[in-house]
């Protein structure tokens, strides 16, 4: 009999890798969500519905599940409103988390699921940890099957990189334009990027799993690289060059607050992280997509369709207040 799943979401940056890998494996994937998006998994089965709005959750209701998946919690309030829906009716709940919960700063730079999580620079990793905690609590006292699971900084159909990326294609647009662009710091602190197909074979083995049951993962490439390496491999993919401009972290956050969540609760310090958890609990997972592949896969699918360049006039101004702010230092 087929493992029968459900993804809450399930059609975003990680997770449609995650749900195309689910159904090749074999298993009945069920995908929530509004109907809103275009994105289609082959394979898999769609239920319409909103998770926040229980008038449209009747044919949720019809079923009960091997294992939930909600790609799209955020605060402890979304866990409060899984634990009362899935309570008794699924036997495992997987929360997507962030390792941006760990330890910010760190005391130590090799990160494993026992470095302790603290972020208090940033809301969005605070309330994640609040999720985590409470997720903890219900499994200790109602044996609720939570497994946690923390990515990192996962791409796949966005650039990622700390200041004008993600799913803003301005430094795509600067760095084929010749212009300056900002790398935090002297952009020799060491980061990790995953390809979100390597990012699916770990998390995939872990469904149905039963010994993941209380556990918490992060799932990451062992590639490391610095991030002037990251800037230069995304430029060499462009064919151009790099004309990277190093600024302090602080400096940048404090002429643009906003960029305090993403670069200094997040990526401003290296990190190395230890992935021998994941490897002891889906064994042969191995992140085999260097950066220097998956970045071209990326931007030949951002070259695809021009609506997919997404520009952002706020992201650019900033920046260039930014460059203004460290010229008038200089």
């Amino acid at each position: 009999m087929k493992m029968k799943v459900l993804f809450i979401g399930g059609t975003g940056n990680i997770s449609s890798a995650s749900s195309r890998l689910a159904v090749a494996k074999g298993m009945e994937l069920f995908l929530l969500n509004r109907g809103t998006k275009t994105v289609t998994i082959n394979g898999a089965k769609s239920i319409v519905g909103d998770i926040n709005k229980p008038e449209t959750l009747t044919e949720l209701h019809q079923h009960t599940w091997d294992v939930v998946v909600n790609w799209i919690a955020f605060t402890p309030e979304d866990i409060e409103r899984d634990l009362a829906l899935f309570q008794g009716n699924t036997k495992q709940y997987v929360f997507i988390s962030s390792a941006s919960c760990y330890q910010t700063p760190l005391r130590y730079p090799v990160i494993t699921e026992s470095t302790p999580v603290c972020n208090n620079l940033w809301d969005y990793s605070h309330q994640k940890i609040l999720c985590e905690q409470r997720l903890q609590k219900a499994y200790a006292e109602t044996g609720f099957p939570m497994t946690i699971v923390r990515p990192s900084l996962t791409y796949d159909t966005v650039i990622p990189i700390a200041i004008g990326g993600f799913d803003k294609y301005n430094i795509v647009a600067r760095i084929k334009a010749g212009k300056e662009i900002i790398v935090h710091g002297d952009g020799t602190s060491l980061w990790t990027v995953t390809h979100a197909d390597d990012f699916a074979k770990g998390f995939v083995g872990l469904l149905g799993l039963p010994p993941a049951i209380g556990h918490a993962f992060h799932i990451t490439s062992d590639e490391v690289l610095s991030w002037n390496m990251i800037y230069t491999i995304l430029a060499e993919a462009l064919g151009k060059e790099a004309k990277m401009v190093h600024i302090a972290s602080d400096f940048i956050c404090k002429v643009e607050p906003s960029f305090t969540g993403t670069l200094l609760a997040d990526k401003a310090e290296s990190v190395l992280f230890d992935n021998t958890k994941i490897k002891t609990f889906v064994p042969g997972f191995k992140a085999t997509i260097p950066f220097s592949e998956g970045i071209r896969r990326t931007l030949a699918w951002l070259e695809e369709k021009p609506e997919r360049q997404k520009m952002d006039e706020g992201t650019e101004a900033k920046m260039e207040n930014v460059l203004k702010a460290y010229r008038a230092l200089a």
